[in-house]
C-alpha cells in the first residue's frame, strides 16, 4: 500500500496548490455533503487553481454511506468525464473521505484522491489510514478497500464552525490514541477542558493523535497485526452504533467508541490488570461529556448478535477484542464469551447511570 502524505496546514491554498502538484490529473473534482458544500467549499472554492472543479454532493451523515449514494458518485464521475487520470477531493467529515474514498479506489481501477477533512473525527481518524468503505446490509463499513488519499490536509479552522457534538465525537477517536500510545498524552487528553476550548493547544493535540494512529499504520497497513490496537473501543463501540441506528436513535460514532471504551476498559482491567485509577478517570471524562446510550438488559442479545457480526472476528462466532494493561500496553487478538460481554454491559449501564 502506498505512503501517504499528511499536512498540518499553516496556509489551506499553499498546501493544497502543492497537493495537486504532486498528482498529475486532467480533471479536479471535490466531494462535498449539503453541509460542508454550504460552509467549507467557499473556503477553497475561491482559490483560483479551483476555478474548472467540478463539485459532486452528497446527503448528510451516515444514512447516505451506501451503494445508492456511492453508485450515485460514479455515475456523476462518468457523465462529466472524469478519466482515470483524474482526481477527487474529498472535503468532509468521516463519511466523505470515507465513501468518496471507496469511489476514488473503484472508478476505472483507481483515481488519484486528496482528502481535506473538515470534522475533527475525520481529521484524527477517518481520512487518515488508507481504510475506505460503505455500510452494506445494515453492517457498518461492510464493503470497502484499503485506499490511501495521496495528501491528507488538516487545517484545524475548519473545527472552528463545529458543533460540540461533533467535536466531541473525534475526539473520542483521540482519546483511544492516548490510551495505546502513552501516559503524558493520555494525561493531557483527559485533562483537556471540552467546555471552554483552545484551538492551538487542540491543533497540537490533533497531531500528535494523527502521529500515533500513522505509525500503527505504518507497522501493519492491512490490518494483519498490530494495527488492530486502533480498534479499541470500536468492537463494543460498533455494536452500540448499529444497536442505535436499528432502533431508530442514531447516534455520532465517537459517542458510540465512548461506550465501547467503557466496556472494554472495564474487561481490561479484569482480564488484563488495567490500573483502576485510570480507569476511573477515563470513565469519568467520558461520563461528563458524553453521557449514557440508551438500551436495557431486554436488548444484551441484541448487541451481543451485533458483536459477533463485527468483521474484525477471526473466526464466526468468537468476538475479537483489543484490550490494553496499561495506557500503551496493547493485547490485540482477546476474545470474550457471551457471559464476558452481559457482564461488560452490565458494567456499563450500573457505572454510566
Amino acid at each position: 500500500m502506498s505512503t501517504q502524505e499528511v499536512v498540518i496546514c499553516n496556509h489551506l491554498e499553499n498546501d493544497l496548490q502543492k497537493a495537486l502538484a504532486k498528482c498529475e490529473h486532467d480533471k479536479v473534482f471535490v466531494l462535498t455533503d449539503e453541509h460542508t458544500h454550504l460552509f467549507c467549499l467557499p473556503v477553497i472554492d475561491k482559490f483560483p487553481f479551483l476555478k474548472d472543479a467540478v463539485e459532486i454532493c452528497i446527503g448528510v451523515e451516515d444514512i447516505h454511506k451506501n451503494l445508492e449514494t456511492l453508485a450515485y458518485v460514479w455515475t456523476e464521475l462518468s457523465t462529466k468525464g472524469a478519466t482515470r487520470h483524474s482526481l477527487m477531493i474529498n472535503l468532509g467529515g468521516g463519511m466523505v473521505t470515507d465513501l468518496g474514498g471507496f469511489a476514488a479506489a473503484t472508478f476505472k481501477r483507481g483515481i488519484s484522491m486528496i482528502n481535506i477533512p473538515t470534522t475533527l473525527l475525520g481529521m484524527v481518524d477517518a481520512s487518515v489510514g488508507g481504510k475506505t468503505g460503505i455500510n452494506f446490509n445494515g453492517l457498518k463499513n461492510e464493503v470497502g478497500a484499503f485506499y490511501p488519499a495521496d495528501t491528507v490536509l488538516i487545517d484545524c479552522e475548519f473545527l472552528k464552525s463545529l458543533d460540540r457534538a461533533n467535536l466531541l465525537s473525534g475526539y473520542a477517536e483521540m482519546l483511544k490514541h492516548g490510551l495505546i500510545s502513552n501516559t503524558q498524552h493520555w494525561s493531557e487528553l483527559v485533562g483537556f477542558d471540552m467546555g471552554h476550548i483552545d484551538y492551538v493547544h487542540l491543533q497540537r493535540l490533533v497531531g500528535e493523535s494523527i502521529a500515533v494512529k500513522e505509525r500503527v499504520v505504518a507497522q501493519d497497513p492491512f490490518e494483519k497485526g498490530i494495527r488492530k490496537a486502533l480498534n479499541f473501543g470500536h468492537t463494543a463501540g460498533h455494536a452500540f452504533e448499529s444497536f442505535a441506528l436499528a432502533v431508530g436513535h442514531p447516534v455520532l460514532h465517537g459517542y458510540a467508541v465512548a461506550a465501547g471504551m467503557v466496556c472494554e476498559l472495564y474487561y481490561s482491567h479484569l482480564r488484563m490488570g488495567f490500573p483502576k485509577d485510570k480507569l476511573r478517570q477515563t470513565i469519568r471524562f467520558i461520563k461528563e461529556n458524553y453521557g449514557r446510550i440508551a438500551f436495557t438488559c431486554e436488548d444484551y442479545e441484541r448487541l451481543y448478535n451485533f458483536m459477533r457480526h463485527d468483521k474484525k472476528n477471526g473466526t464466526e462466532g468468537q468476538v475479537n477484542f483489543t484490550l490494553i494493561s496499561e495506557v500503551g500496553d496493547i493485547h490485540i487478538n482477546q476474545t470474550a464469551t457471551q457471559d464476558d460481554i452481559y457482564d461488560m454491559l452490565d458494567f456499563y449501564s450500573e457505572t454510566m447511570g
